[in-house]
Order: structure tokens, then sequence, then C-alpha cells
């Protein structure tokens, strides 16, 4: 049988890299009554400056309300909680804290406690953040609307395109249209490289959408590749108002030809 094992705990504790509190549930305020190295490193403060404290010096300014009220409704109901929340450390640099909390009972004792296990996703929070903008960026350059002149806007679409793309189009190009009061809209598809069946029935189709809007659709740059494709779909370029280029298009619609 092992002895001392408060002991083994206390050092496992004390040379873990995790970030460890312990509180106390019967006290008021629920203040910490221990912190291992990892939380004094982390944070910047020492043991003496935490011991007795509520956790609630860790947040600031920017710390989300509804992260805070997580966790008072968890510790009031003696519950299990993860969040991932902003903190502050002791010289006011803040850091992302996931955050894990566990009552605990110590029955031979009529005892309620909270282990607090805490680690610094700082980083990982800020590459989610550059991720997020990058792909938002992606987005805003695959349905570029480009105004042109009064009422009229270029949609340049580069690239592969394929059914869900279309479907990013008629979700984003829309809105944007109906709110700048656009009457055409030259859809320039010079600068394909690739779309499949379905994208190609999506754009044609997309005239008739238009229409119902009050946007005349003219189509520019129909590569030999796309009128092939259109072909085999039984799609006819007659029925839509085409130019080899958008500067073609706007001349025309500044000559009122349209």
């Amino acid at each position: 049988m092992v002895k001392n094992i408060p002991e083994i705990k206390n050092k496992i504790f004390e040379r873990t890299q995790l970030v460890v509190i312990i509180t106390d549930a019967d006290q008021e305020d629920n203040p910490i009554i221990y912190a291992n190295r990892g939380f004094t490193e982390l944070t910047g403060y020492t043991e003496e400056e935490v011991l007795g404290q509520n956790c609630r010096f860790l947040q600031g300014e920017d710390t989300d309300p509804k992260a805070v009220k997580k966790l008072k409704d968890a510790v009031r109901n003696f519950e299990a909680a993860s969040i991932d929340i902003l903190n502050y450390k002791k010289n006011g640099e803040p850091f992302w804290n996931q955050l894990h909390i566990d009552p605990i009972y110590i029955e031979e004792d009529n005892k309620r406690y909270f282990i607090g296990m805490q680690k610094d996703i700082t980083s990982f929070k800020h590459a989610q953040k550059q991720a997020e903008e990058y792909y938002r960026e992606i987005e805003l350059l695959s349905t570029p609307i480009v105004p042109v002149g009064e009422g009229v806007s270029v949609l340049p679409l580069i690239g592969n395109i394929d059914g869900e793309r279309v479907g990013n189009i008629f979700e984003k190009v829309l809105p944007v249209l109906e709110r700048e009061n656009a009457e055409h809209l030259i859809l320039d598809l010079s600068g394909f490289t690739n779309m499949d069946e379905e994208a190609t029935v999506g754009i044609f189709q997309l005239s008739d959408l238009l229409k119902l809007k009050g946007i005349q659709l003219i189509i520019t740059g129909i590569t030999p590749q796309i009128a092939m494709k259109t072909k085999e779909l039984d799609i006819s370029s007659s029925n839509f108002i085409t130019f080899r280029s958008v500067r073609q298009a706007v001349e025309a619609l500044e000559r009122n030809d349209i």
C-alpha cells in the first residue's frame, strides 16, 4: 500500500505543466485555497496574492459576461463547467484561458470543493482568428461586386467554380445588388478555368432570378470551354445578352444600346 498519498499528490500538482487551483465551495465567495506553480507562472501572481481570493480577479474589461455567468451558475449549482474565457495576468496582459472546473465532495469531512484545470490557449485563439479572417477574405474574393457606374455592377468570377460557390453567389450577391439599387449586373466569366455541370446551369439560371428583382444580367467573357459546356447542356447563349468583354458591355450601356 502506497503511503503519504497527500504528499505525492502535492508533488504531482506542483511539477505538472497543468495549471491547477482548488477553491472552497463552503466558504463565502468560493475562495482559492490552493494554487500550484503553473498558476503563478501563468498569471504572474504569487501564491500569497491569490490565496483567499475569488478567481474573478483574473477578469477584465473584455471578459465576456456570458462566460462569467456560466461559471457563477456552475458554482452556485455545484456543477462541472468548461469554458474559454478571456482573463488577464497581473501585468495586465490578456490571455485566453481554457478552464474546466469540477465539483468535489469529501464525504468524511462533509466538505465541498472545486478543482480548476486551466490552459493558456492564446496562441490557438490568435491562429483561429487569423484563419477566420483569411476565409472571410476568400469568401469576399469569391464574390467581388465592383460598381462601375450608376446602377451598373460587375461580378468578375475567377478560378474554378462548383455548385457550392454558385450558391454562395446567390446568397451574397443579391442582397448587395438590391442595396445598391443595381439595374444591370455584368457577369464576367473570362477568368474561369473550370466549372462543373451544376455550376454552369446555376450561372445561367441566375438571369431568371435577377429578372424577378428587376436586374438585367449581361454575360461577358464566354470562353470556348464554357461555350462547349453550355452546348452539351443544351443551354443557348442566344437567350442572354452577351459581350466579348466588360468594356464592350459598359460602353453599350453608356450608349443606351441595351
